[in-house]
């Protein structure tokens, strides 16, 4: 029994609209509903059927018109699915109708990312993210589940029994719960951009340049963050694999190491409640010296795909940050000539290839011509050590008939200390 009840919550009907008045990003399509069916499979469901609708215009209250709401009916009963999803983003008065005339659970593509997000949420700010997220999608939607109330009054004139006040009483009651949770919520996130901040305040004042992995969900993100980083960050082929912030130190020369972290994949039609609920980890895009867009270049799609990115790097303020765009997959690209440029570099993070040349392409972007340095100061010029604290990276002192200094210093600092300069790494750090 219980097992046939597992099957039936995982067996889903897909739905999608392409009308002509309707966006090229609010529309569906095969493609679209192809990305619909493997956000289902990450949820825990399977597909049983596609529906695909073409007509001029939305049909306000059944979206789809009340033809194709029967043939989907239809298609449920008889593949006993027991969950209808929709590619585009319903109203709550949409998802009500939809919901009792079909008889099956309505649901659409923006509640689908959001229940993935539940469960992938690891961390407590990846929680509270996904929360805010949650309650902020459920607000306007009240309406809805409470309108069965509303409209028993309104018809008749004269009040059901049972039905005099509570609803609307209660309507109000759960919106004024919700309101609280939302208030409380972006308080507590607010302390996590606070501390978020005094922890960036930290690094520009260590001089450790940021660089922020971003890209469409699936790329390969956490692929590259762990070849890069000899790291061991989980990374399956399945979306919205990464949703709490991982980030790793990658040592680019000898006098240059930067802080590389991995973000959320972004996706199309990301509903705007989880974009806005993210922002105080996304904004660390804002404050990043590199980005690095990770583009699966074995895509067909993948044109359509960095302009999603793109536009929501552009929501997030962070379109003056310098990048480089990284086309991963490279070892299964279909093309003849990989895509190569100035700021383009062609990957595979699964096998290594490409690797060294997007290392040197981040050093010549990051690497501010610091100089790590071998150091014998006499005694009578201690104040110079003094001065190494205050402007340099001091690793190393020992003392024998002079001080011994490794330090990393830039070129201002090296020019007053050069007359007690033994060596200069220039390769290799010493062992």
């Amino acid at each position: 029994m219980l097992e046939k009840q597992t099957k039936e919550i995982n067996r889903a009907v897909l739905v999608g609209l392409n009308a002509a008045n309707l966006s090229r990003e609010e529309n569906a399509s095969d493609a679209t509903l192809e990305e619909l069916e493997a956000l289902l499979e990450t949820a825990g469901g399977t597909c049983v059927g596609t529906v695909l609708q073409n007509r001029h215009t939305p049909e306000p209250r059944t979206f789809i018109g009340e033809g194709k709401v029967l043939e989907v009916k239809e298609l449920a009963e008889m593949q006993e699915a027991d969950l209808v999803i929709f590619d585009n983003d319903l109203s709550p008065s949409q998802l009500r109708v939809l919901t009792e005339e079909i008889g099956v659970q309505v649901m659409d593509r923006s509640a689908l990312i959001l229940d993935i997000f539940a469960q992938r949420a690891k961390t407590r700010e990846g929680r509270l993210q996904v929360e805010l997220a949650q309650y902020q999608y459920l607000l306007p939607r009240l309406t809805g589940m409470w309108g069965h109330l509303v409209r028993q009054t309104a018809s008749g004139g004269k009040s059901p029994i049972g039905t005099r006040g509570p609803g609307e009483t209660q309507l109000e009651t759960d919106r004024r719960h919700i309101r609280r949770k939302i208030a409380k919520l972006r308080e507590e996130l607010e302390e996590v951009r606070r501390v978020r901040g005094v922890q960036r305040e930290r690094r520009i004042k260590n001089e450790i340049p940021v660089v922020a992995i971003v890209g469409y969900t699936n790329a390969g993100k956490s692929t590259l963050l762990n070849k890069l980083t000899d790291s061991d960050i989980p990374a399956n082929n399945r979306l919205f694999d990464t949703l709490d912030t991982t980030t790793r130190t990658l040592e680019i020369s000898d006098t240059c190491t930067v802080l590389i972290s991995d973000t959320v994949g972004f996706i199309r039609k990301l509903p705007h409640h989880l974009v806005d609920a993210f922002k105080a980890t996304l904004e660390e895009l804002k404050f990043a010296d590199l980005l690095l867009h990770v583009i699966d270049a074995s895509n067909l799609e993948w044109r359509e795909q960095a302009e999603v990115v793109d536009r929501l790097i552009d929501e997030l303020g962070a379109h003056h940050t310098e990048r480089i765009e990284v086309f991963n997959k490279s070892d299964i690209y279909g093309g003849d000539i990989k895509p190569h440029g100035e700021n383009i570099v062609s990957v595979s993070a699964k096998t290594g290839e490409g690797l060294s040349s997007l290392v040197a392409m981040i050093g010549k972007r990051l690497d501010n011509g610091y100089h790590k340095v071998t150091l014998h100061i006499p005694y009578d010029q201690g104040g110079l050590l003094d001065m190494l604290y205050r402007e340099a990276k001091v690793e190393k002192v020992s003392y024998d008939e002079a001080i011994q200094v490794v330090a990393v210093c830039t070129e201002k600092v090296l020019g007053q200390v050069r007359p007690y300069l033994v060596s200069e790494f220039l390769d290799e750090p010493e062992t």
